[in-house]
């Protein structure tokens, strides 16, 4: 089987400004971009290629992650971020954020590894899964990650049986009926149960420091962060008068791109409301989609063709099959209810990327097609009507931008086609590329 790999893209230098009397080369991202794709589809001849050669790939800009950051130490200086590892584990982005000083969310025992061999230090970790595995948890006691989240009794349990010197987070439930991705069906404690669940931690000698929630995947209602924040200032007084001392609030993830200044304006409002700077509560929080969508783009190709004859339009439209789909790295589809948005990389031998002529037209122009995934499966659709002014053929690519979360690590192997796919790093931020090794 083809192993990936992954490559680096010198930057396109787009202009120069002037700084106080210094050059400093700027970088336009697209440029940057838009010349690694189009260096390797290219390069390809899929009359001739060997099998593999014309596999799914992505470009992946590290600068666009390096500006999120910068984004949010602008939008929310008082919280740390504690990058969400399973949003996306590319080893070249947790190494960034891990030179930018964040921390990390882990759920298991492999995230664990992979963040402390990158050397971040355990007490950058906190082990933010309700339910733990015994043997992960006498793991990450044997690691010296402390920090770990609990929601109910049998939890408490556990963890003064295996790791009672654990520094611990209740989470709490949150109303989270405005996001993509709901979880406090699963997880979270209710309200009428956190004072219960403290008088037990202090029975059982464990140290609870702190209180965290999630008010789902991809919110989209900025009040759920104040009534989550307010939920958590009412078990901070309840621990209090049981005699903890907590000292850190987690707000958890939640964060998009396109939503954030106003998610993080309601949501610092709310830490200035109910634990206003000095009140001696450290916040920190766990992004995950914020901090990688944007940066990665992934280019597809057309792998085969199907006319479809409509008698009751006057011409015909085209089912696409790509090499790519919702068994792969659009399982976002089905398990982030994302609609990824397809345009033309390369048509007729010419590369469109960002040009007009590569993004759909409206309804009722240009030729419809449908769009599908590789597999035998019929739910393996990616698109079902979109079009294009082109005529797609065999050999052509599509590329989709925004597909940096939830897509690669969660893609799978079914039917024998790969989950693993190469990685084109670039970087449009020179302070970015000056922190790894690129």
């Amino acid at each position: 089987m083809k192993q990936p790999h992954t490559h680096f893209v010198e930057p396109f230098l787009h202009e120069k400004v002037y700084n106080h009397g210094h050059a400093a080369a700027t970088i336009d991202p697209k440029k940057v971009i838009g010349e690694a794709l189009h260096r390797r589809v290219g390069a390809i001849d899929h009359e001739m290629c060997d099998p593999g050669d014309e596999d799914t790939f992505y470009v992946a800009d590290l600068g666009d992650v390096y500006r999120q950051h910068l984004r949010w130490k602008k939008n929310l200086p008082r919280i740390r971020p504690f990058y969400a590892v399973k949003c996306n584990p590319d080893p070249k982005v947790l190494k960034l954020l891990a030179e930018l000083g964040t921390g990390f969310d882990c759920a298991s025992k492999t995230e664990i590894e992979q963040v402390l061999s990158m050397g971040a230090s355990p007490d950058r970790i906190i082990y933010a899964q309700p339910c733990k595995t015994n043997s992960y948890v006498r793991f990450v006691k044997s690691m010296g990650v402390k920090q770990m989240t609990f929601d109910n009794a049998d939890e408490l349990y556990k963890i003064a049986k295996l790791f009672p010197g654990a520094k611990l987070f209740l989470r709490i439930m949150t109303d989270d009926t405005s996001s993509l991705c709901r979880l406090s069906m699963k997880f979270g404690a209710a309200m009428d149960t956190t004072e219960g669940l403290l008088s037990l931690a202090r029975d059982l000698g464990l140290n609870v420091v702190g209180v965290s929630f999630h008010v789902g995947s991809g919110a989209s209602d900025p009040m759920a962060f104040w009534k989550a924040v307010r939920d958590a200032h009412i078990v901070f007084q309840q621990a209090r008068e049981r005699g903890f001392s907590m000292r850190t609030l987690d707000v958890g993830g939640g964060f998009t791109g396109d939503t954030f200044e106003d998610m993080a304006a309601v949501l610092d409002g709310a830490l200035d409301e109910f634990f206003p700077t000095g009140c001696g509560v450290d916040v920190i929080a766990e992004p995950g989609r914020y901090y990688v969508s944007s940066a990665f783009t992934i280019a597809c190709n057309v792998i085969a063709r199907r006319t479809v004859e409509d008698p009751t339009l006057d011409g015909k439209g085209y089912m696409v099959y790509v090499n790519d789909g919702v068994y792969g790295n659009f399982s976002s589809i089905m398990f982030d209810h994302q609609n990824p948005v397809p345009k033309i990389l390369r048509c007729g031998g010419e590369t469109m990327y960002n040009k007009p002529g590569a993004r759909p037209v409206p309804a009722g122009e240009g030729v419809e097609y449908s769009i599908w995934g590789p597999t035998c499966d019929g739910i393996d659709r990616i698109a079902e009507s979109v079009r294009f002014d082109p005529v797609l053929d065999v050999g052509d690519w599509l590329y989709f931008e925004d597909m940096g979360a939830y897509t690669k690590c969660s893609a799978t192997q079914f039917n024998g086609f790969s989950n693993s796919h190469d990685v084109i790093y670039v970087c449009s931020e020179p302070g970015a590329r000056a922190l790894i090794d690129l």
